[in-house]
């Protein structure tokens, strides 16, 4: 009876996991309808979105510096509409992305860590305009590249992965950083942050498959090898799922990293092969995130446990050199390919 038994258990343990995913995929919906409440419009040009476009969700707050050029990227990429949620910026953020006419806008004062980290917001925009349409989730320090993303654009790839029956494509977040201490990787609105912060980690990547959710967790780069030597579980976790054909009952669980219903997250080759895959170019390592650093470290709103991260916050204000003897400069993305950073698939 043993055979008999260990499967009942089996299948009672894989019935019980699919209810509490179920549970929780309900309770962030609920939880985002609930969050617009606290989202004020100022404005809101969504009418102007057609069949087929393809949009861009996002929450920001105080990045008035990488938005013009962000912005700028993937609307060369191809999307149409940004629908973005500001959340008390001071530098002008506001202003900037209310003048933009392809940008709707909303406004909230509300507590960043109490939505979730501002997935409540995001994820009750996507709810009321993101259905049926390829959706970008991105932060403002991310710019989205993939293979020929010199030469195709986002309209091409979304309609090869809809051909190859592909809901939603994976990025690895690229940390970039300078050559020197971060505060000589001086930008200023509207330039290419990529002039500066030209270098990353090529290897040090470990990669895990989570039991619960089925989604493939990548920890590495240089924040693992600076900043978290002593408890690598703690470092940041680079897989993302940005890009994905919406529908309202979706919802993201943990960032962009995994998503529910859990079947989303099947973003990688489990047979041998490879999937198609992006980057997310990470510019966080402008100087700017010295002063970001200290404030965040009093705000607490970027980490369930803020207090086990207060080192990190004291060696980033610290202005250190992250660049290495091994590290590589940023070039082509057939070189990041051919790293195994990213992949064309079967996309030829």
């Amino acid at each position: 009876m043993t055979g008999p038994v260990q499967s009942l258990l089996a299948a009672m343990s894989s019935a019980g996991r699919a209810y509490a995913l179920r549970t929780r995929r309900r309770r962030n919906l609920w939880r985002a309808f609930r969050s617009r409440h606290a989202l004020r419009v100022v404005k809101d040009r969504s009418g102007t979105i057609g069949p087929g476009d393809i949009l861009c969700f996002m929450s920001v707050r105080n990045e008035a510096l990488r938005l013009p050029y962000f912005l700028d990227h993937h609307r060369k990429l191809g999307v149409d509409h940004f629908l973005i949620v500001e959340n008390d910026s001071t530098d002008g953020t506001r202003a900037l992305l209310a003048a933009e006419p392809d940008v709707s806008l909303w406004s909230t004062d509300a507590s960043y860590k109490r939505a979730r980290f501002g997935l409540d917001w995001v994820t009750w925009l996507q709810i009321c305009h993101g259905h049926g349409h390829w959706c970008l989730t991105l932060d403002a320090d991310e710019l989205l590249i993939y293979p020929y993303w010199q030469t195709r654009s986002l309209p091409a790839l979304t309609g090869w992965l809809a051909d190859q029956g592909l809901p939603a494509m994976a990025a690895m977040m690229l940390d970039l950083y300078p050559e020197g201490p971060l505060s000589q990787a001086q930008s200023a609105a509207g330039d290419n942050p990529l002039t500066v912060l030209r270098w990353f980690d090529a290897g040090n990547y470990s990669l895990r498959v989570q039991e619960r959710t089925g989604n493939l967790t990548i920890k590495g780069g240089p924040r693992a090898r600076m900043f978290f030597t002593e408890d690598p579980r703690r470092a940041p976790t680079m897989n993302k799922i940005p890009l994905v054909f919406w529908n309202r009952r979706y919802t993201y669980v943990n960032s962009t990293h995994d998503m529910l219903p859990p079947a989303l997250n099947a973003v990688y080759a489990r047979g041998g092969g490879e999937q198609i895959s992006g980057l997310l170019l990470h510019t966080k390592f402008l100087p700017e995130i010295i002063a970001k650093s200290a404030e965040e470290k009093d705000r607490k709103e970027h980490f369930t446990n803020s207090s086990l991260y207060d080192r990190y916050y004291d060696a980033v204000t610290a202005d250190p050199v992250l660049h290495t003897a091994a590290s590589e400069p940023l070039t082509s993305w057939r070189r990041l390919e051919a790293l195994g950073l990213m992949s064309r698939g079967g996309w030829i």
